[in-house]
């Protein structure tokens, strides 16, 4: 079995390190792997080399995490510039500036694009897409580098617009449709002169990665529900390597686009996404681009507070409460805490069957079945969760009861900072409602918008200047300063009709850097400008309403809408 056959394979688990692993013989441990720029390995091992599957899922940091996409409804309605307008896009594509994305590339790692829509090609009729990266078709040539899916290069899609039937010469295609959305968005062409159509860069180059679905175990393990999109921290990683190679080879400013999101993780920007996300945002000429998700109304975070206790004192505990839909198949529920502080977890079901206080080792898990009730709970911790250094303890409960469900925290022994915060999975990532009765809005940015260097924008509707009611919102659980500003995402034009979501607020900004990208690179205005820098120039130029606090949680750092 060579490489390829084991990353698609369902009996090979997918294992991140930041270890090097030359030193291993691929014969003896029967795996395979991918270095990503010396800072992570992605390990495809079989599972007959792990000594318990089932302890598997839950070494927290080797497990990729599951992201899914920050879309709404689609709603048919004719184009309308508007979000651009105020944005103060439009205005800066016209003379005396003209900053279309002209030298830059865009690269939408989502669910592919349509390459035959007229918003991806020039005045000629040429495609403007340098390459795809379809890690669902295994039956062409993959990347250099890379051993799975196929590389399409631009010649190749330029020869399938001519033919007849496209597909049968590039057989990739945007089943979802949300990829080729944000593309159009953030670089679609000018069609019939911008009234029909227009994106933010629409002379920029654009790269492709069409993501593969994630692999059947963990979906099983995550509880995802069939026919949701689900996909691999590991596959979003490689996507990011393969934009990033676009810099060096063709010596063009790179700007990375994501509109994908995940309540999984420290929120913090530890985890390996967001950490190799500040990686590339460091880099001269490159920029990364995330959205801030749509969890601020989801009902789907809690933040909590033990009062440090006193010498002699009694145990200080908070129940933290979760209303449990009828036909709900299961969900994980993290909590995390800080150092030094230590907490016990107790469960009591709807019922009145309880799951007395547990308290884990460095790194073990247990799990309960009901008497009376068919719900399995299995609680896992890690004392020193490598990545953030916090504990993180993991509730993976299955067909739960319907009702109120009690989760009592505890501190063992003296707390000292005493808060904690306690994650459900993303709206999508459940087939019914779970929410906190006492949810807290904030510290919903979804990862890896929780990350230093990349420009995380939230959500506001350009219509009324008002803030999305779904959007993320910051800060970071270590009170970093995130997001940086917001952008238009309600009622946004794309290909397929009017769309909102934090996607699209990422994808318009996405344009906006490309233009700036145009301006201080390609022009030499400041050839050797990085992520970082960027996103302070535009919170500098963003517009303010001097009623509101800065930094705020839901406008960001200093400024609240991307604007002229």
């Amino acid at each position: 079995m060579d490489c390829r056959d084991k990353i698609l394979s369902e009996r090979y688990f997918d294992v991140i390190t930041n270890f090097p692993l030359e030193i291993l013989e691929d014969s003896i441990y029967d795996l395979c792997y991918i270095n990503i720029d010396n800072l992570y390995y992605v390990v495809y091992v079989s599972e007959n080399n792990i000594r318990n599957v089932s302890e598997y899922v839950f070494d927290y940091k080797a497990v990729p995490k599951l992201y899914g996409l920050m879309q709404e409804d689609v709603i048919n309605q004719g184009y309308d510039p508007n979000n651009l307008i105020v944005s103060g896009i439009t205005q800066v594509q016209r003379e005396p500036l003209n900053l279309t994305g002209r030298g830059v590339v865009i690269c939408i790692i989502d669910t592919g694009i349509d390459y035959t829509d007229e918003v991806f090609r020039d005045s000629e009729g040429n495609s403007r897409i340098l390459a795809i990266w379809d890690q669902t078709i295994q039956s062409g040539t993959p990347p250099r580098g890379f051993y799975y899916g196929t590389e399409f290069t631009r010649d190749e899609i330029n020869g399938a617009l001519q033919a007849e039937d496209p597909y049968s010469i590039v057989p990739s295609r945007d089943e979802n449709g949300h990829g080729s959305a944000m593309a159009g968005v953030a670089a679609g062409s000018r069609v019939t002169n911008g009234i029909s159509y227009l994106g933010a860069a629409p002379d920029a180059d654009i790269v492709v990665v069409k993501l593969k679905q994630a692999k059947q175990f963990l979906r099983e393990f995550y509880m995802i529900p069939p026919g949701v999109p689900a996909y691999e921290e590991t596959d979003i990683m490689l996507g990011v390597q393969y934009a990033d190679g676009f810099a060096e080879q063709f010596r063009r400013p790179v700007v990375i686009c994501l509109g994908l999101g995940t309540n999984y993780g420290d929120h913090a920007g530890s985890a390996p996404l967001p950490s190799y996300l500040d990686y590339i945002a460091s880099k001269r000429s490159r920029a990364v681009v995330v959205c801030g998700g749509n969890e601020g109304n989801a009902g789907h975070h809690f933040q909590g507070y033990l009062e440090p206790k006193r010498s002699g004192g009694t145990s200080e505990n908070v129940p933290v409460e979760i209303r449990v839909a009828d036909n709900v198949e299961g969900f994980l529920l993290e909590l995390w805490g800080n150092v030094p502080d230590l907490f016990t977890i107790s469960v009591r079901s709807p019922g009145g069957e309880t799951i007395p206080p547990v308290r884990l080792g460095i790194q073990n898990s247990i799990t309960y079945g009901f008497v009376y009730e068919r719900t399995k709970i299995t609680i896992a911790g890690n004392l020193v969760e490598p990545a953030s250094g916090e504990e993180v303890v993991v509730v993976r409960v299955v067909r739960p009861t319907p009702g109120i469900w009690t989760f009592q925290v505890e501190a063992v022994g003296d707390s000292h900072n005493g808060t904690f915060h306690m994650w459900l999975p993303i709206t999508q990532f459940m087939n019914a409602p779970v929410q906190f009765l006492e949810a807290s809005p904030y510290i919903t940015l979804t990862e890896p918008a929780m990350a230093k260097d990349v420009v995380s924008v939230s959500t506001y509707n350009a219509a009324n200047n008002s803030f999305y009611i779904d959007s993320g919102r910051g800060f970071t659980r270590i009170g970093t300063i995130n997001p940086d500003f917001a952008a238009p995402g309600v009622n946004v034009s794309t290909i397929r009709g009017r769309e909102s979501g934090s996607s699209l607020a990422s994808a318009i900004t996405a344009g906006a850097v490309a233009q700036f990208m145009q301006w201080a690179v390609v022009e030499g205005n400041n050839s050797i400008v990085a992520s970082r820098e960027i996103k302070n120039y535009f919170i500098r130029g963003a517009s303010r309403n001097y009623d509101t606090t800065y930094p705020n949680r839901e406008w960001g750092a200093d400024g609240i809408i991307v604007s002229s």
